[in-house]
C-alpha cells in the first residue's frame, strides 16, 4: 500500500516530529495551571485569539454554559499555512476548555499530524459543499461552529448558508475576523458600506429575521433564518449567531 503524504512527512522529518511532541508536552503541562481560564489557556497555547485579537473574553461569556457538556465543536481553519506541523493552537485550547468535548476542524492543507485524542482534522475546502456534507455527516450533531477559515467574504457567506442548518438547536455559530468585510483583497468594501456582497452587510441584514413576526407583509412566508436565528451579537471583528426556534408572537394589529 502506498504511503500517505502525512506518513512520508513523518519519516522524512524525525526532528520536527520530536520537536512537535516536546512543545506539546510542555504546553499541556503549563495548561494545567491555567485551569478553565480561557484567556490563560489561549496564552499557553499561543493562539492568536488573544494578543493579535481580543476574542477569548467574548468566547468565555458565550461558551461558558457548554464547558462541562459532551459537545461537538467544528472550527473551520487550523492555521499554520502549508506546514503540516504548524497550527492547531486553538484546537488544543478548546480541548482543554471543554474536557468532555470532541474537537473537529477542517483545513485546505494537510494537517493530520496535529491530530490527537479528541481532535480530528479533515482536509478540504470550506468552499466545497460536498466536502462539508461529508464532514457534518461524520461528526453528527454539531453544537458550536467557528469560522476562522479563508476570511474571504464569499466563502464565509456560502459556508454559513450551508452549515448553519446543520448546527444543533441551542448551538452557536461564530464568524471571526469580520474586518475582511472592508478589505478588497478578501472581497470586502470600505467605500460602499452597504455592499450586499460583504459578510458584515449579509449578517446585518439577517438581524431583520429576528423581527420577521412584525413584518407588515400579507401572507409573508418566513425563511429558514427567520425561523431559526434567535439572537445575534456583534463585536469588534466577530459575530455570534444563536440558533433555536424564533417563534415569539407579535402583538401587531391585524392587516
Amino acid at each position: 500500500m502506498q504511503e500517505s503524504k502525512p506518513e512520508k512527512v513523518f519519516k522524512k522529518n524525525p526532528f520536527k516530529i520530536f520537536n512537535h511532541k516536546i512543545k506539546k508536552f510542555f504546553d499541556d503541562l503549563r495548561a494545567k495551571h491555567a485551569g478553565d481560564d480561557l484567556y490563560k489557556l489561549g496564552k499557553t497555547y499561543r493562539t492568536d485569539k488573544i494578543g493579535k485579537h481580543f476574542y477569548t473574553e467574548h468566547y468565555s461569556s458565550h461558551f461558558e454554559r457548554f464547558k462541562l457538556k459532551k459537545i461537538n465543536i467544528l472550527e473551520i481553519g487550523v492555521g499554520g499555512n502549508e506546514n503540516p506541523y504548524r497550527g492547531g493552537k486553538s484546537l488544543r485550547m478548546w480541548k482543554k476548555y471543554f474536557p468532555h468535548g470532541n474537537i473537529f476542524s477542517i483545513d485546505i492543507e494537510e494537517k493530520s499530524p496535529l491530530q490527537e485524542d479528541r481532535i480530528k482534522i479533515f482536509k478540504g475546502s470550506q468552499d466545497d459543499p460536498v466536502f462539508l456534507d461529508k464532514v457534518a455527516k461524520e461528526i453528527g450533531e454539531i453544537d458550536l461552529i467557528i469560522d476562522d477559515g479563508s476570511h474571504i467574504n464569499e466563502h464565509v457567506i456560502a459556508t454559513f448558508n450551508h452549515m448553519f442548518p446543520k448546527l444543533k438547536d441551542g448551538g452557536i455559530y461564530v464568524v471571526e475576523d469580520t474586518q475582511t468585510s472592508y478589505w478588497e483583497k478578501y472581497g470586502g468594501d470600505s467605500k460602499d458600506l452597504k455592499n450586499p456582497k460583504t459578510m458584515m452587510n449579509y449578517f446585518k441584514n439577517l438581524t431583520d429575521s429576528l423581527n420577521h413576526q412584525e413584518f407588515m407583509i400579507p401572507n409573508y412566508t418566513p425563511t429558514y433564518f427567520d425561523k431559526k436565528i434567535i439572537s445575534m451579537h456583534f463585536y469588534h471583528n466577530m459575530v455570534f449567531i444563536y440558533k433555536g426556534n424564533n417563534d415569539e408572537k407579535s402583538n401587531k394589529p391585524a392587516l
